[in-house]
């Protein structure tokens, strides 16, 4: 704390020094000792100020309006360190925790705003130890045995060191959010000049100087020998330890406060002077030279993986979660799904939306290659992005019927494949036409060029559109209750599709288009050109129609819940029929065989 109290020194002359900062002003200060309890702390700013003044601290507990109206604070409140332990906890996936706090106000609001943040989140607590203020042995091996026989293999404490220092070795190897830590230029030679000596507050140097190297000054009027080392006054500051982490927020709060001061100078009538609420704020500019570095924390090298602490272990497919009686969520037992039933799973769907980005990249990478170029790339990207959220939109079908869901899954998969199709029979045309536009006498290219492609597909896109804008206003799909048959007793929720006959217009009108893009690629696929893609497009098109052809007597003869699933299927399967069926003989072309992406082999017969 004499550290603490030098620096604060060594800030107030700083600024003092500083014309830009309260110029025609010069600080003062006057210092008091704490003694670590807030009782005399708050005694001695009491006794700084005068009657018609209220006393600034730093308790969680004079934030109360109705006894500190105005409360600023030079240092962040605790409310940010838990915040950050939270996010920390669910960020390493730490979801059992033990919690350790002092018997202290940092110790129990701490704890308290931890609790706060924890609720809502996926952290739960297995115990919640306070250490004693009497270090008892009992206590402390109590406390300890808690900790061991825990399945919580992280613990989050609350304490200050001295309560920490009595577990010694038992809490080794912790990570802790430090107070930021800087080199300010100048402190530290400053602080290492200390002498006992050259300063004037000689009496408290000198005892100072005493603890600090375990030594003692000769006093002239002493009788009796010394008992132990002599302090000669050479003792080198050097070879102690400095903890630059709290002295730089002691060199921050007198810049903060002399920061406060010229604002209020410069406060206008009927303005704020701060413009914060509470005297909290989330971030603190700097007004002096910010730190070329900044130390954050130091994680052991021998830890070769990082400690899990859960209650339970994820369940595994196949089975459900079910909370063990008397605990918190956290801590389930994994029991089989019922009868019927499956584990969620979105492999399968963002499996597919990945694999039609990752497509989507390598042909935009290889955009300027002939291949790409030939097959009509704008077309390429629109029908890849069209692909993957026909992927997506899979996901769409998961989770708890609502309204919006119902809604949003039938529109947003009868709408995604509507583009889908459409931009794969504009490549089709434009094949067909090309050909045709290479006889002698045609000029028939001119009316399928790109501003007409875009056009048609946004013409048959729609069509769709306003089918699912009747369907939606006139009978939208809602979620209803089913019971009975295979269910028995159980009742689940499921999306009723509201009108049947929009969504058989939905149907039939993708019906629609992939039969005319199949008859046309049919048509295009022995024209001669190796990069003539209506091969693939007619192949694609006749396991799309294959699909959607099975699922009409598989959904109406699926019972309830059933026929999401067979939508999903149906949505998934008929997507990796066109993703693969197009673009892997492409992608095979652009990343393994680069020899054959050429012109020579695009115009080969």
């Amino acid at each position: 704390s004499y550290r603490w109290l030098l620096t604060m020194i060594f800030t107030v002359e700083e600024i003092n020094r500083d014309p830009a900062l309260l110029p025609n002003l010069t600080l003062g200060y006057l210092a008091a000792d704490s003694c670590l309890a807030e009782g005399s702390t708050l005694s001695a700013a009491l006794a700084m100020v005068t009657g018609q003044e209220e006393a600034v601290t730093g308790e969680q507990c004079t934030r109360a309006p109705s006894v500190f109206p105005n409360f600023l604070r030079t240092i962040p409140s605790d409310a940010f360190q838990a915040k950050a332990i939270v996010h920390l906890l669910s960020l390493m996936g730490w979801s059992w925790v033990g919690v350790v706090s002092g018997d202290d106000a940092y110790g129990i609001s701490g704890v308290q705003l931890l609790l706060k943040e924890l609720e809502g989140s996926d952290v739960c607590i297995d115990y919640l130890e306070v250490i004693p203020k009497s270090h008892t042995l009992s206590k402390i091996r109590r406390i300890i045995e808690r900790i061991q026989s825990s399945k919580a293999r992280v613990v989050v404490t609350f304490a200050i060191s001295p309560d920490m220092e009595v577990f010694g070795i038992s809490l080794a190897g912790t990570l802790g959010f430090a107070l930021r830590q800087v080199d300010i230029q100048g402190l530290g030679f400053y602080l290492t000049q200390l002498s006992p000596g050259g300063q004037q507050m000689q009496p408290l140097t000198q005892t100072v100087w005493e603890e600090m190297f375990g030594c003692k000054f000769v006093v002239e009027s002493q009788i009796n020998p010394l008992s132990g080392p002599q302090c000669t006054g050479l003792e080198k500051m050097e070879s102690q330890e400095v903890y630059f982490d709290v002295i730089y927020n002691v060199y921050k709060a007198v810049y903060a406060i002399a920061n406060a001061i010229q604002d209020m100078l410069n406060c206008e009538p009927g303005k704020g002077c701060f413009g914060i609420k509470n005297g909290d704020v989330s971030s603190l500019k700097m007004v002096f030279p910010p730190p070329v570095s900044v130390k954050l924390m130091e994680i052991s090298p021998s830890a070769l993986q990082l400690p899990v602490s859960v209650c339970s272990e994820s369940c595994p497919p196949g089975t459900r979660k079910a909370v063990q009686k008397g605990k918190p969520v956290c801590c389930y037992d994994c029991i089989p799904c019922a009868t019927g039933e499956i584990s969620n799973a979105t492999v399968l769907s963002v499996a597919g939306a990945t694999l039609s980005g990752t497509t989507l990249a390598a042909f935009f990478h290889h955009r300027d290659t002939p291949l790409v170029r030939a097959n009509n790339s704008e077309l390429s990207f629109l029908l890849l992005l069209s692909l993957k959220l026909c992927f997506l939109c899979a996901l769409a079908f998961i989770g708890q019927p609502a309204p919006w869901s119902c809604m949003l899954r039938h529109t947003l998969f009868g709408i995604s494949f509507v583009v889908c199709l459409a931009c794969v029979l504009s490549k089709t045309v434009v094949v067909l036409v090309a050909f045709r536009a290479t006889l002698p006498g045609s000029n028939v290219m001119r009316y399928f060029g790109p501003l007409q492609q875009r056009a048609g597909i946004l013409l048959c896109t729609l069509v769709q559109v306003v089918v699912c804008v009747l369907w939606l206003v006139l009978a939208p799909p809602v979620p209803t209750e089913s019971a009975g048959g295979e269910l028995g007793a159980r009742v689940v929720l499921l999306c009723a599709v509201g009108s049947v006959a929009g969504f058989s217009l939905v149907l039939g009108y993708i019906g629609l288009l992939a039969s005319i893009c199949f008859i046309m690629a049919f048509l295009a696929r022995k024209l001669p050109d190796n990069f003539n893609e209506a091969k693939l497009i007619a192949f694609s098109m006749l396991i799309f129609c294959a699909v959607w052809i099975a699922f009409v007597p598989a959904y109406v003869s699926s019972p309830g819940k059933y026929t999401v699933a067979v939508e999903v299927f149906a949505i998934l399967a008929s997507s990796y029929g066109l993703l693969l069926c197009i673009f892997a003989p492409k992608c095979y072309i652009i990343l393994l065989r680069p020899e054959k992406n050429i012109k020579k082999n695009m115009m080969a017969k």
